[in-house]
């Protein structure tokens, strides 16, 4: 056994609180700089019961009451945003436009729809006030509408903390806020009206699990959070159905679930990179003048030769020399979810990332068979052995 003496003890312990006194400052001082900026979008911290400061737990207070300390913890971290759009051509005079948004870290990271930014050449953000900040678009991603921002010189930033949408309920109360109509940080209230509601974002793709809620929502609230009773962001405010463009207490927002697994994307790459299976199908049911099998699925017209689908052997549609048609593969479920068409599909694949093994089932030669299938990032190509 190595002996050591009373000094060398003593120089240990002298030395061991100096390392422990420079660790602290120094993380006091650049901790909060090297926290990765996405680390509000951790599930784990937002399943925390602690209560925001400011907020009395709701099961102890008036409905009242927790509505005003929820709008003065929370409104802070909401942002205006207004949009500049120049003239493109002769026919086109330009636009502006405006929505709300929520910042997402002490980095400047503001959390918007997709739609409130699209096309706009100069973004600025107002945290209330006549002062506005210039703004960046850091990544968009249109088949969410989701977007993120950045904006610095801003002192003081207030975090808009992340909440837990895989659990709601309906009837449970969500509190909005925004700037409808350009008035400044406003508030309403309602309830959960609905959850699991599939939306259209503007490009046709199907936003899965939306949801929907009485609290009003008008033209500039897009963007904006919507908040459970404890002050936590449970939805991105997104659409309203309206006939004549108003609130009428139908309104729509994003799972903060579904803006957990693409924003740390936005911040890192500017964009969203989704598997793809590597092939081109068209449903069945839009298929004219040839007998098929299955009424429901998708028949795979082509494979792209280095997707996952050609290094799966999934098989595409082809001629014979005589002109036979030679049908392709038809993809009926994926992991036992029905495939009926491409948002089906969309939809599956939106689950999953590079890496993960699909068990496609398809319809071949009349016969039905499962085909493991590997999501390949492009150009990857590589043979599953079976």
């Amino acid at each position: 056994m190595y002996r050591i003496s009373a000094r060398q003890i003593l120089a240990i312990a002298v030395l061991s609180a100096l390392f422990a006194a420079a660790g602290v400052a120094c993380f006091d001082r650049w901790g909060a700089r090297l926290q990765q900026p996405t680390a509000a979008f951790n599930s784990d911290d937002a399943k925390t019961t602690a209560n925001i400061a400011g907020i009395t737990d709701p099961s102890v207070a008036t409905d009242e009451q927790n509505n005003i300390e929820v709008f003065r913890a929370i409104s802070p971290g909401v942002v205006s945003i207004n949009t500049t759009r120049q003239p493109r051509g002769f026919f086109d005079a330009g636009g502006s436009g405006a929505g709300s948004g929520s910042v997402i870290d002490e980095q400047g990271h503001i959390l918007t729809n997709y739609h409130v930014i699209e096309g706009a050449d100069v973004v600025t953000v107002s945290f209330g006030g006549d002062k506005a900040y210039p703004a960046k678009v850091v990544g968009g991603d249109p088949d969410t509408d989701l977007a993120v921002l950045q904006v610095s010189g801003a002192e003081s930033l207030h975090v808009v903390p992340m909440g837990d949408s895989d659990h709601l309920v309906v009837g449970q109360k969500v509190l909005a806020i925004g700037n409808p109509f350009g008035l400044d940080r406003t508030l309403t209230a309602g309830i959960i009206s609905g959850l699991q509601r599939p939306i259209e974002a503007r490009n046709g793709r199907i936003i899965e699990g939306a949801i929907q809620t009485d609290a009003s929502i008008n033209p500039g609230n897009s963007g904006g959070p919507l908040l459970d009773s404890q002050g936590r962001m449970i939805g991105i405010n997104s659409q309203i159905l309206s006939p004549a463009g108003g609130s009428v207490g139908v309104g729509f927002a994003i799972p903060v679930s579904i803006a957990k697994r693409v924003v740390p994307q936005l911040i890192r790459d500017g964009r969203v990179i989704r598997p793809k299976l590597g092939v081109y199908p068209r449903s069945v049911a839009d298929i004219r003048g040839v007998r098929l099998p299955v009424e429901e699925g998708l028949l795979v017209l082509q494979v792209d030769p280095n997707g996952s689908g050609a290094a799966a052997g999934l098989r595409g549609t082809s001629q014979t020399e005589d002109g036979d048609l030679i049908l392709g593969d038809i993809i009926t479920s994926i992991d036992g979810e029905k495939v009926a068409e491409q948002n089906d599909l969309f939809r599956i694949l939106d689950k999953h990332q590079f890496g993960d093994v699909l068990q496609v089932e398809v319809v071949r030669d009349g016969r039905r068979q499962t085909v493991p299938v590997r999501l390949l990032p492009d150009g990857q190509r590589r043979v599953i052995r079976r």
